[in-house]
This record gives structure tokens, C-alpha cells and sequence, in this order.
């Protein structure tokens, strides 16, 4: 009989406390929305595959919306805006709608519906407040009635609207709805809440999942417990003015959520994942106290702890066995398991597989899996963890991504060199026989934690933490003393505990941005203001000033070290050509699993720049999946600095063009399988040694919209005459 390789598939899933604390109103609907979407449906299309074993994380601050949203008893704004009737809206509640109710994918959910179509062209793609002014006298009041319903009706998972009668005839029906249509949409969403949790422990009472859980509010653990442990990755790294070091407060989130997830499940979790992967020595001890018997980690954190690298061939296959390994961590003599994720493979299906065909990318991935199996010896004592975020990555493929998974369970469940199990089942079966040394302290991004410390809005937000803590400890003793004030004292620590989720620090610094990032940065400070608010203290001023600043500029990681002549021809034309360019590159971040989907998935993979004495040149190059791309796309280069200038162009495949706003001279252009275009300096307003300041904005239809870099501006430095003389290359 065939030895079988063991597969762990282990879902991710987590959303932030989006609730404001002074007014108890939620001010972002994720929750709902992936409710509806993707909570259930992940869970229970294993039942049409009993033999899939899986494992799931159901982050605890998660669990406790569910709870709030099931029982009906909620504030949220986006569903006051969805249930208040359409004649009714003020103008103001009416600009909320149509700014904010196109937040979903253009390809999957807006695209095949007509009506949803036709409002987005109404309304435009330009996210501009003062545009979108502009355009709302063309919304009647069944246009805006429409929206509401469509909005909330394609954040409903497919397979549910196709089994569900009123919502099949809903989404057939596509325009024209009504204000009790758009009720008894409302209701049903709070229907399918409701299904979500009990599934879940239905799943795990036959069998079928394992059930794991993260500390309450999903801080970054390490980091809880020191700061300093973010210098062990990078060891020249800003940090906090005050040092910050509570180990004490990663103990109570992990306390809270095992008592929430016994609550909800009826027992214990065995397995815990660390938020973002992010482990050191310090988080063990804490960990084994609680009874939890393994965590999980990236690929890059094993590689580190073993000093040996992950090898891979040209295609990402892992020729390194020993990464199929469990493995046992002692510190201070607590032994816990871990294991550590496939990275590659659990990104082909969190950011790659969405854009193929779901029957090739299942072959793609099972072919994979086939190809590990050749690699060991021993199969069956080999377990390949796959690690993903469960809820974000469908929007990108069609049909929810049910098309895909269907297809994938299909091909596992028939093939006899693979066999998906839990992680428990696994280690019961197979304890870990191998020891690490020590655990190297970092997260599942870049192997650090740069996402969540480093940058001064980060620092900032850390060192604000530290100084509402230290009020909220000075007022304790004082609270012994007068009962009256415990449960005030216990809700200011459950502020702070808020506050310490690692989602806040997500958005401040370079790494991220999202239209959502205002509203991040408030409820953070929000947070903290609270802490004040109950322990009767004035809060610092300093909580009034958002954290995150709109304009910042940025240097490109990899400037031109030479002048460059290119040929405008839309071709790589020889390897010299760009050789001394700078480079702009793709920054892959946002979501849960830190990979940028600008816009929906975007199609340029980078941006080549540099220049002669006189001339700026650009040259766009796709994504290599998409080569050639024949789809027809825009982009605005927008020069801020010293001047105002813009330089709009417009491509479709081997015809492009581009004019200029506000400037003088030829513009030059040229595609194919590259995009090059040329700015005469003298256009700009600026001479060598000066500074260009610059963001660029790509508008691909249905691929969504970039914008490089995500948030500021680049900064790019003209050069003299004697620049190749100061940067010259061997």
C-alpha cells in the first residue's frame, strides 16, 4: 500500500474589534460581511468531503463579534446606512453610500451583476471625495435604494444565494428592488450569522476540524513581552522611547481567549496560532502554563533557528525535507510542539491561484504535493502545513473560491499518496522527535517584525500605550480601596488588551495603506482615550493628533547608479539597456497574509526608473503571469514638487499615448511588452541636484487600481553632470 504524505490545512480566520468604545457602534461591517461570506462556507463544504480533515482559527476577538452580531443587539454604520429608507437619506448619509458601498471585488461580485455595473460607471472609479460630490445628483433614489441591496446582497457567499430562493431571485433580479426586499435581505444576513459557530462545533464534534485559538485581540506577542525582541531580526532597529515589557498582558489575552473558546466550543484548545506567526522564547512559558500543546510558524522562522536555508527549485518546490518536520522547543522547561508552514504553497492558493483556472490550479497544487512525496523517504512521518488567512483570498476567484476548493478536495480525497489531517491528529500519532535550539524571535513577514514597530507612527502608538498603562497601574491601588471602581479598573485593562492588537499597528507606518486607515487610527486612539475616561483621568492631548500623516516621502530602496539611453520600443531590447535604472518595486502587502492586492489583483510587477541629462524615463513591466497583457489600462504620473505637472497615458497592448498637464514638451511612449515613457526634465520645472517629488496612479478596469507607493510620495533625486562620475558601477 501507498505511504501517505499528511496535509494540514490550517485557516486563519480573524477581524479586528471594529467597535467604537464610546459610542458602542461598529464603524467597519467586516465582520458581517466575511460572516456571510466566508465563515460558514469554509466549514461546510467540508461535509460534502468528511475525509478532508482541517484545522481552523477562530481568533477570540472574532468569536465575541459573531456573538454580538448573531444576537441582533448591535450598532453598526454602514447597516444603519443600508436600513434607512433611500427616500430618506440625508445628502450626507447618501455620499456615505455611494463612496463606501463599492467596496468589493470589480471582477467577482460587481461585474457580473448589470445593475451593480452600471452605478459603478455612474459614480466613476476615482475615489476622490470632491468627484464623488460631483456625481451623486445622478443617483435617484432607486439608484441609491439599489445599492444598498446589492452591496449586502454579493457579501453573501454564492453558494448560499443559489440555495436560498429569495436571494436567487434577488440576485437574478439585479435592479429595481424594493425597501421590504431590502429587509428581508437585511434579516437573512443575521440568519446565516447565527449558523456560523455552531457549525463550527458541530465540525469538531464528528471529527472532521481541530479548533485553535489566538490570544484575545490578537497582539503580537513578542513584542508584549519586550520590545527589545524585535532587535534579535534587526538589530539597528528604531524603537519606542520606552522600553515596553509585559509579559504579564500576553498571558491575560491568552487566559481570556481559552476561556472564550471553552465557552463557545466546549473544551480546550490543543493548538494555538501566534498572530502573524510572531514567536520568540519569551511567549513558550506562557503558552505551556495555559495547557496549549502547539503553535505554528513561517517556513523563514525555522530556516533562522536552524541556521540552514529553505532551498527551492526555479519553480518554489522545497527540496528541504526537514521542513515536514514537527519539532519540540524547550524554554525554561516547557516543551511545546511546532510546526511550520510550506510558504510557497500556502501563498499559491492565498494570492496566486485566484487569476487560473480552478481545475488547473488544483492540478497545479496536488501535482506539488505529489512532487514532496517523491522528495521523502518517509512519507508518512512528514506533515505539510499550509497556513493561510481563510476569508480574504475569495474575493479574487470565481465563484467565491468554491469552484477552486471543490476541485482540490475532489483530487485529495481520491489520491492514495495524500492524506489531509489535523495537526493533533498528526502529533498524537507522530510526536516530534526533533528539538529546535532555540526559537529565533520574528513573524511569518520577512522573518522581523518591522510591520508592527520600527517607523515613528509605530513607535508612537507603542510609547501611548506604555503611558496609558502606567496610569491605569497607578490607579489600581487605589481601586482595592473603593469596590465601587473594580469593574471600571477591569474594563480600562480590556481597553488597553484592545489596544495591543497587532491590526492597528498594520496600518501606521510604510508597509500598508487601505481608504480604511483613518478610521484604524481612530479607534485605536479611541481605545486609549477610554482608559482615561474610566480610570477619571484627563487623557494627553497627543490622543487627539492621528497618528498616521497623509504626505510622506520616500526614497526608492534601489536608485539609478548610471544613465541610461533605452530604446522606445516597448521591448526589454537588450540587457544593458535599463541595467543602471533605478527600481520601484511591487510591494506585496494588505490583508491578513501581508500580500498586496492593489486594487483586485493588480497586473504590473514593477517600475523601472532613471535618466539621461535631460530626460526622466519610466518603463511599466507586467506581471509575468499576465505577458502579454492586451488589456486596456491608464495611468497618471503626478509630479508634486517643484511644480504641479501630471502626465496621463492610456495603453492597450502596442497603442499607447500620453499627453501633459500643465507643462511643455514632448512626451514620449512606447508598448508592448513593456511600457517606456520619457519626460523631458524641462517639463518638470526642475535642473540637476534638485528633488522630485512624484506618485503614480494605475487604473487597470477590472485588474483595480494602484497607486506606487501606496500612500506619500517618491522622492527621486535629479542628477548633475557628475552623477555615473559619483555612482559608478564595476
Amino acid at each position: 500500500m501507498e505511504r501517505r504524505l499528511n496535509i494540514a490545512f490550517f485557516w486563519h480566520m480573524h477581524q479586528p474589534l471594529y467597535k467604537d468604545p464610546f459610542t458602542d457602534e461598529y464603524i467597519l461591517p467586516w465582520v458581517l460581511f466575511h460572516g456571510t461570506k466566508d465563515y460558514y462556507d469554509m466549514v461546510a463544504i467540508l461535509e460534502e468531503f468528511p475525509d478532508i480533515h482541517q484545522t481552523f482559527n477562530l481568533v477570540p476577538s472574532l468569536i465575541e463579534q459573531l456573538n454580538e452580531y448573531g444576537s441582533g443587539r448591535f450598532k453598526d454604520s454602514y447597516r444603519t446606512m443600508s436600513l434607512k429608507e433611500a427616500s430618506r437619506l440625508t445628502p450626507d448619509e447618501k455620499k456615505f453610500i455611494v463612496e463606501r458601498f463599492f467596496q468589493a471585488n470589480h471582477e467577482h461580485m460587481i461585474r457580473p451583476l448589470e445593475g451593480y455595473r452600471e452605478l459603478l460607471k455612474k459614480r466613476g472609479l476615482s475615489s476622490d471625495t470632491a468627484e464623488i460630490e460631483r456625481r451623486l445628483r445622478y443617483f435617484t433614489v432607486q439608484d441609491t435604494l439599489d445599492l444598498q441591496v446589492l452591496f449586502n446582497l454579493v457579501w453573501i457567499d454564492p453558494a448560499i444565494r443559489q440555495k436560498d430562493p429569495f436571494l436567487k431571485s434577488l440576485y437574478e433580479k439585479g435592479k429595481n428592488f424594493t425597501e421590504g426586499e431590502k429587509n428581508e435581505l437585511l434579516a437573512k444576513q443575521i440568519e446565516i450569522i447565527n449558523w456560523i459557530l455552531p457549525k463550527y462545533r458541530e465540525m469538531k464534534d464528528r471529527g472532521i476540524i481541530e479548533l485553535t485559538m489566538s490570544p484575545y485581540y490578537h497582539p503580537i506577542m513578542p513584542l508584549l513581552c519586550d520590545t527589545d525582541s524585535a532587535k534579535e531580526a534587526t538589530p539597528d532597529i528604531a524603537l519606542p522611547i520606552n522600553r515596553f515589557k509585559n509579559p504579564d498582558d500576553a498571558l491575560e489575552q491568552i487566559k481570556r481567549g481559552i476561556e472564550l473558546h471553552r465557552e463557545t466550543f466546549g473544551e480546550d484548545p490543543r493548538g494555538l496560532w501566534p498572530p502573524e506567526g510572531s514567536v520568540s522564547m519569551e511567549i513558550l512559558p506562557l503558552l505551556k502554563q495555559e495547557g496549549i500543546r502547539w503553535i505554528a510558524s513561517d517556513e523563514d522562522i525555522l530556516a533562522r533557528s536552524i541556521k540552514t536555508p529553505i532551498l527551492r527549485d526555479k519553480s518554489g518546490n522545497s527540496k528541504s525535507a526537514f521542513l515536514y518536520r514537527p519539532y519540540t522547543i524547550n524554554s525554561s522547561g516547557a516543551p511545546i510542539s511546532i510546526v511550520f508552514r510550506d510558504r510557497v504553497l500556502s501563498d499559491l492558493i492565498g494570492f496566486e491561484y485566484g487569476g487560473w483556472d480552478p481545475d488547473d490550479a488544483a492540478g497545479d497544487f496536488v501535482s506539488r504535493l505529489a512532487g514532496i512525496h517523491g522528495l521523502l523517504e518517509d512519507p508518512e512521518a512528514h506533515l505539510v502545513s499550509l497556513v493561510l488567512d481563510g476569508e480574504n483570498a475569495w474575493e479574487t476567484y470565481r465563484n467565491d473560491g468554491r469552484d477552486f476548493l471543490v476541485s482540490l478536495y475532489s483530487r485529495l480525497s481520491e489520491d492514495p499518496k495524500l492524506r489531509c489531517v489535523t495537526v493533533s491528529e498528526f502529533l498524537k500519532t507522530l510526536p516530534p522527535s526533533d528539538e529546535l535550539p532555540r526559537l529565533f524571535a520574528g513573524s511569518w513577514i520577512n522573518h522581523n517584525f518591522k510591520v508592527w514597530i520600527g517607523h515613528t507612527e509605530e513607535n508612537a502608538a507603542w510609547d501611548l500605550i506604555g503611558e496609558a498603562r502606567r496610569a491605569l497601574v497607578s490607579k489600581e491601588p487605589k481601586a482595592a480601596e473603593e469596590p465601587s471602581k473594580n469593574e471600571k479598573i477591569e474594563k480600562a485593562w480590556k481597553e488597553i488588551h484592545a489596544a495591543e492588537g497587532s491590526d492597528w499597528f498594520w496600518w501606521y507606518g510604510d508597509e500598508h495603506a487601505s481608504m480604511s486607515e483613518t478610521e484604524f487610527d481612530e479607534l485605536f486612539r479611541s481605545h486609549l482615550k477610554k482608559v482615561y475616561h474610566l480610570i477619571e483621568m484627563a487623557p494627553p492631548a497627543s490622543l487627539d493628533i492621528p497618528i498616521i500623516t497623509a504626505e510622506r516621502g520616500y526614497r526608492p530602496a534601489k536608485p539609478p547608479v548610471g544613465f541610461i539611453d533605452p530604446v522606445f520600443d516597448g521591448e526589454v531590447t537588450n540587457y544593458y539597456e535599463w541595467l543602471a535604472a533605478g527600481k520601484l518595486e511591487r510591494t506585496h502587502v494588505g490583508g491578513a497574509m501581508h500580500r498586496e492586492k492593489p486594487g483586485e489583483g493588480g497586473f504590473v510587477e514593477c517600475i523601472l526608473y532613471g535618466f539621461s541629462l535631460d530626460c526622466l524615463f519610466f518603463r511599466f513591466d507586467y506581471l509575468k503571469g499576465l505577458r502579454p497583457f492586451k488589456d486596456r489600462w491608464s495611468f497618471n504620473v503626478n509630479f508634486i514638487h517643484p511644480i504641479q505637472v501630471k502626465v496621463h497615458g492610456e495603453v492597450k497592448y502596442k497603442r499607447s499615448h500620453a499627453t501633459l498637464n500643465g507643462g511643455k514638451g514632448e512626451i514620449q511612449i512606447a508598448s508592448e511588452d513593456v511600457v517606456e515613457l520619457g519626460i523631458p526634465f524641462n517639463t518638470l520645472g526642475v535642473k540637476g541636484g534638485d528633488e522630485a517629488r512624484v506618485f503614480i496612479e494605475i487604473e487597470g478596469g477590472v485588474r483595480g487600481f494602484e497607486r506606487w507607493p501606496t500612500k506619500g510620495f517618491l522622492i527621486i533625486d535629479i542628477p548633475s553632470e557628475d552623477f555615473e562620475r559619483e555612482n559608478w558601477m564595476v
